[in-house]
């Protein structure tokens, strides 16, 4: 039987919740399940504020909006990303700048960005890959020495920290998904989490197509109107209340994920021990919120290898970003300079199927299926003719 790549799970109190908010007769954006959700978020993690947005990319979009991007600006960002990451920017009129990731983890080096900082750099943004976070003092450090504003995509990293401190929680913003790949889920969805209280107010007005309406409804105005630029960000209160249901689960779907990365990386602990393989490397500074369980092949080559034997024995797998300083639309845009880690992510990364309700034996029949493959490797006449591998 074929084992998925993701599947969403469903705690049970979903559909109950989206009834009850049906019933409040109040499921555009902003209602109950809403409010409840920022509470948790806020409580929680100590953002000074939080708005659920659509997607996350939207939550980038006000980022950008909030700091005022426009053209002429400079942003620093990894090249090892998903595309909103730039592209909330670059819609502003940004220049985007690639930083290349670590050599033993796909997150920026922080060592390289400090020589990328010109007078028309105005933010940061690091991406926590996996979950697992940035070094977020280098970083900070930097931001306050050069009067830079620090934008934390936390897309993959709900319930990780740096050093005790939440992710999301320690730049001026940060950005969110509820992805349904994503740990804590909504089908789509994200959040915008605000940390400077200088953002709050506006923030809010963009959020509501660019009117004070959130102000009029708490009264606190007599009547709203146009008062800047804005969109409308805000999702339904059923996608909040979908994730309300996921929230109250949260500590029961982290720990279960994080006994099913333990068992991968046990697994497979032998074939790095016998440097076939790259296995994820948390450094001292985070924790691990198990969003993903990733391994890095050789060789560009041996990643399609990996790919296609594991295809063959019923296991969807599948590689991650290409380097965006080399995609069709930014490559001409970029500076030339190289890149190396980021295109070695980017040609021999593989992500291994991971969700909650996969099973103790499907973790060992993928981690017996990736050390099958590197048999083949050692061991020629496991070649099948017909498709390149034989099944397990």
């Amino acid at each position: 039987m074929q084992i998925g790549f993701n599947k969403p799970y469903l705690t049970g109190n979903e559909t109950v919740y989206i009834q009850q908010a049906v019933a409040l007769e109040k499921i555009s954006g902003d209602g109950e399940f809403t409010r409840r959700c920022h509470r948790f978020f806020e409580e929680k993690y100590g953002f000074r504020k939080a708005l659920l947005t659509t997607s996350c990319t939207d939550a980038l979009e006000m980022a950008a909006i909030l700091i005022n991007i426009g053209p002429g600006d400079e942003v620093i960002m990894p090249s090892y990303t998903f595309v909103s990451t730039a592209n909330a920017f670059v819609l502003r009129g940004a220049k985007i700048v690639f930083a290349d990731s670590c050599a033993d983890n796909p997150n920026m080096d922080v060592r390289r960005i400090e020589p990328l900082i010109t007078a028309q750099t105005k933010a940061i943004v690091p991406v926590h890959y996996a979950g697992v976070a940035c070094d977020m003092d280098g970083i900070m450090q930097l931001a306050d020495r050069y009067n830079l504003y620090v934008i934390e995509d936390a897309a993959q990293a709900i319930d990780s920290c740096y050093k005790g401190r939440p992710l999301g929680s320690i730049g001026h913003l940060a950005a969110f998904s509820f992805h349904e790949t994503k740990n804590i889920m909504s089908g789509e969805g994200g959040m915008l989490a605000i940390n400077d209280e200088q953002f709050i107010k506006r923030a809010e007005i963009i959020r509501e197509k660019g009117t004070n309406r959130s102000a009029f409804f708490r009264g606190e105005v007599d009547k709203y109107g146009w008062v800047d630029v804005g969109s409308s960000f805000l999702p339904s209160d059923i996608i909040a209340a979908f994730l309300y249901a996921q929230l109250e689960n949260l500590d029961t779907i982290q720990s279960r994920r994080r006994q099913i990365w333990e068992s991968y990386y046990a697994g497979l602990v032998p074939l790095a021990g016998a440097g076939l393989l790259h296995l994820p490397d948390v450094p001292a500074y985070a924790t691990n919120n198990a969003h993903m369980f990733y391994v890095v092949c050789r060789t560009g080559e041996e990643r399609e290898g990996l790919l296609r034997y594991l295809k063959v024995n019923h296991v969807h797998a599948v590689f991650h970003y290409l380097s965006l300083h080399s995609s069709p639309f930014y490559h001409d845009k970029h500076d030339g300079r190289t890149l190396p880690n980021s295109d070695h992510y980017s040609d021999c990364l593989v992500r291994l199927p991971m969700y909650f309700e996969l099973t103790e034996d499907q973790v060992r029949r993928v981690t017996e299926a990736v050390t099958g493959f590197y048999q083949t490797l050692t061991q020629p006449s496991f070649r099948s003719a017909e498709s390149g591998y034989e099944s397990l």
